[in-house]
């Protein structure tokens, strides 16, 4: 049990200061709302429209789009660490990697999907 102390301990003191900076920061925060702090942010822009209206699917294609070749980056990084240890059996697998990525990228491209305006 005495293995476990440590663990209790911080377990406490995480039950004490969350709400103790919650109830102290309730007292302290300024109450006064004003109209512009309650609209919601649009990147500087007036808001016109309602926030629960509805948003292309332009914006969700482009968002994968980005992961897709974000997680690509993500995977090479190791692949660039280890290559000397890889040998050619590990520039083949990353050069398949990397050309079906390619064709991903070129289809998204022909698609459209890769187009701001539509």
């Amino acid at each position: 049990m005495a293995a476990y102390l440590p663990l209790g301990i911080l377990l406490l003191i995480a039950l004490i200061i969350v709400p103790m900076t919650m109830i102290i920061g309730r007292f302290i925060r300024p109450q006064r709302f004003e109209v512009s702090k309650l609209q919601p942010y649009e990147c500087g822009i007036e808001v016109t429209d309602s926030p629960r209206g509805q948003m292309s699917v332009h914006f969700y294609i482009v968002a994968v789009v980005f992961l897709v070749f974000d997680v690509e980056t993500v995977f090479l990084f190791p692949w660039a660490v280890a290559f000397d240890k890889l040998g050619l059996f590990g520039f083949i697998e990353v050069g398949i990697f990397l050309l079906l990525l390619i064709v991903a990228y070129v289809y998204a491209w022909l698609k459209g999907a890769l187009r701001w305006e539509q």
